[in-house]
């Protein structure tokens, strides 16, 4: 934790990474009192990865019958 004056948190601003890289908190004061807590981000949901396309098209069922049959069967049961 760390703890700088407004001024010192306006001037360092410029370079955050600098600023804040080497802590996990930075507190800024006014006078003395806590005015703002500066914290790393954190994801809220776990990252998923992604998976390949190939690995995706691989999961996906085959069709079996044509389309050609299948609109053909469509077309004849709708006479």
């Amino acid at each position: 934790m760390k703890t700088v004056t407004i001024r010192e948190a306006r001037e360092g601003l410029s370079h955050p990474e600098q600023m804040f890289a080497d802590y996990d908190e930075v507190f800024a004061t006014r006078r003395g009192d806590p005015v703002a807590r500066v914290m790393p981000i954190t994801p809220q949901y776990p990252q998923r990865c992604l998976r390949s396309l190939k690995a995706f098209l691989a999961s996906q069922p085959m069709q079996i019958i044509p389309s050609e049959v299948l609109l053909a069967e469509d077309r004849e049961d709708r006479f």
